[in-house]
């Protein structure tokens, strides 16, 4: 195991920047999820820690040692990949043990550590299988097994759950964060899919056209985003934004939207008032309530557990997520009020979040 220095990282295809200095620590045992939209350089970035990209410019070290110019084979890192990799005329067993026997580990060896990790990872009835039998995410096992029999300092994963289906991404995503726990070998793992990012990572890197937006542990991105990219990005559904100002109601301040939306404040910035501002509000965090202000309901999605309604505040679509088994119809009018304490403020030009 090994901690990862990402130092002023930057590359280019030509004159074509595509990663502008990055910088993340990664330590030791860590679990750090890349993520962000298709584009934003992660999945660059990850290759750039293996080695498969060169760097334009800046550091990548690995267990303390400048790894730059270290072939891939030599940066004792694993890789599991979206498309799985696997050689389609080896066996499972021969797939996972192949690393080692170009290694040239001894027969007794590679049995050894391909045995163990197929009972981590329930593939030992599979051994004897070619990857044209095996299903989706068994495939995937394999690869995460390959990987394991290796024992790297770091492993780095690629997407790997995109080519699953939803059912099986959420299985596989319990059995790779197990395994993240009974190893505790350092991870980087790359995605799109904020969800995957929240349930697994100890510590999220928020990435947006090539330069990090926001570190933190997934909580503390959720509760304190930094800019409205992050708050619009981490949660399901996404933050709803409204553009307006702020204003007081005796002694607590109100935000009041271009279509008059009204909605309480707790802490407004200081010198605020009257002064435009574009509020956050995540759609969990509204509730249906008699005093509140009111919005017209457009579509109506009942998920059991809780109801999804898009209403609408003059030309600003406002999403809400009731836990209650709230049934209004389309074009109703309902009353929404949140509570002030989880509300965001943003700057409206440079997106930032404002402080109290």
């Amino acid at each position: 195991m090994a901690s990862v220095e990402i130092r002023d990282v930057r590359k280019a295809y030509g004159a074509t920047a595509v990663i502008h200095g990055v910088d993340v620590d990664i330590q030791d045992g860590e679990f750090v999820v890349l993520v962000g939209p298709s584009g934003c350089g992660k999945s660059t970035l990850l290759r750039m820690i293996a080695g498969l990209e060169n760097i334009t410019g800046g550091e990548i070290l690995i267990g303390g040692r400048v790894v730059n110019d270290v072939p891939p084979k030599e940066r004792d890192i694993a890789m599991v990949f979206q498309n799985y990799a696997l050689y389609p005329h080896m066996t499972v067993y021969d797939n996972m043990g192949f690393s080692l026997k170009l290694r040239k580990a001894d027969k007794s060896e590679i049995e050894s550590r391909v045995a163990k990790a197929a009972d981590i990872l329930g593939l030992k009835p599979l051994l004897d299988r070619y990857p044209r039998q095996l299903s989706g995410g068994q495939r995937q096992r394999v690869a995460m097994g390959r990987a394991i029999v290796r024992d790297p300092q770091v492993f780095l994963f690629d997407e790997p759950l995109s080519n699953l289906d939803a059912k099986l991404r959420v299985a596989m995503r319990t059995e790779i964060k197990e395994l993240h726990q009974r190893l505790k070998t350092t991870t980087v793992y790359v995605t799109h899919d904020q969800i995957e990012a929240m349930t697994m990572a100890d510590k999220i890197v928020v990435m947006h056209d090539g330069i990090v937006e926001q570190i933190g542990a997934p909580l503390e991105l959720y509760d304190r985003p930094g800019n409205m990219f992050v708050a619009g990005f981490i949660g399901s559904p996404a933050m709803n934004f409204v553009r307006g100002k702020l204003g007081s109601n005796g002694s607590s301040s109100v935000f009041t939207s271009d279509a008059g939306l009204s909605l309480p404040v707790a802490k407004a910035p200081a010198n605020s008032e009257g002064k435009p501002v574009v509020l956050g509000v995540r759609p969990e965090h509204l509730t249906a309530v008699g005093d509140g202000s009111p919005v017209n309901v457009v579509v109506v999605e009942p998920m059991g557990s809780e109801t999804q309604i898009v209403a609408k505040t003059g030309n600003q679509e406002l999403i809400c997520l009731f836990r209650d088994r709230v049934m209004p119809s389309p074009g109703d009018t309902i009353k929404v009020n949140c509570n002030p304490n989880l509300v965001h403020l943003f700057d409206p030009d440079s997106g930032k979040t404002l402080a109290a």
